[in-house]
C-alpha cells in the first residue's frame, strides 16, 4: 500500500504540441543571437577580440530539453549583452583618443611628450603621433612643439 502512495512529482504540464512550439521559439532565439554574436565579432575584428564561445550543452549528441536549450539562450544572450558593453567601450576609448588627437594637433605644446597609435584610435596599421619638440632641445628651451606622424611600421 505504501508504494502506492509514494507518487513521483509531477512532470511540466506541456502537451506536445506546446513543446514543439517551445522548442521551436528557442532554436529562432538561438539562432537570431548567434548571428548577433557572428556580427558583433566581424564588427569588432581586428581591433578587439570578442569572447563568443558558448560550452556544450551536452557531453554526447542528441536532442536538448527545453531546460537545457534555454540555458543554451540565456548564455549566448549573457555572451551577447558582454561582446556589446566591450565594443561600446572600446568605441569610446577610441573617441576619446581621437578627440585628444585633434587637439594634440591643435596645441602640441600642451601636450608633450605624448604618442598617440594608430590602434589606439581604431585604424589598421602601424605609426603614431608624437609631440616633440622642434630642433631637439633648442626647440624645448624655446617652447617650439609639434606633432610629428611616424611612417609606418618599422622594417
Amino acid at each position: 500500500m505504501t508504494a502506492l502512495l509514494a507518487r513521483e512529482k509531477p512532470g511540466p504540464l506541456v502537451s506536445a504540441g506546446d513543446e514543439l512550439a517551445a522548442r521551436a521559439e528557442l532554436r529562432r532565439q538561438i539562432g537570431r543571437l548567434e548571428l548577433e554574436l557572428g556580427r558583433l565579432a566581424a564588427e569588432a575584428f581586428p581591433r578587439l577580440r570578442l569572447n563568443t564561445a558558448v560550452g556544450p550543452a551536452a557531453a554526447t549528441p542528441r536532442s536538448l530539453d527545453l531546460g537545457e536549450l534555454e540555458r543554451v539562450r540565456d548564455e549566448l544572450a549573457t555572451r551577447a549583452s558582454e561582446a556589446r558593453g566591450d565594443l561600446d567601450r572600446k568605441g569610446e576609448l577610441e573617441t576619446r583618443n581621437k578627440e585628444l588627437l585633434d587637439d594634440m594637433l591643435a596645441r602640441p605644446e600642451d601636450h608633450k611628450w605624448l604618442r598617440i597609435s594608430r590602434d589606439s584610435l581604431g585604424e589598421p596599421g602601424c605609426g603614431h603621433w608624437h609631440s616633440r619638440p622642434r630642433f631637439g632641445l633648442l626647440g624645448m628651451l624655446m617652447g617650439w612643439w609639434r606633432v610629428k606622424i611616424s611612417s609606418g611600421c618599422p622594417l
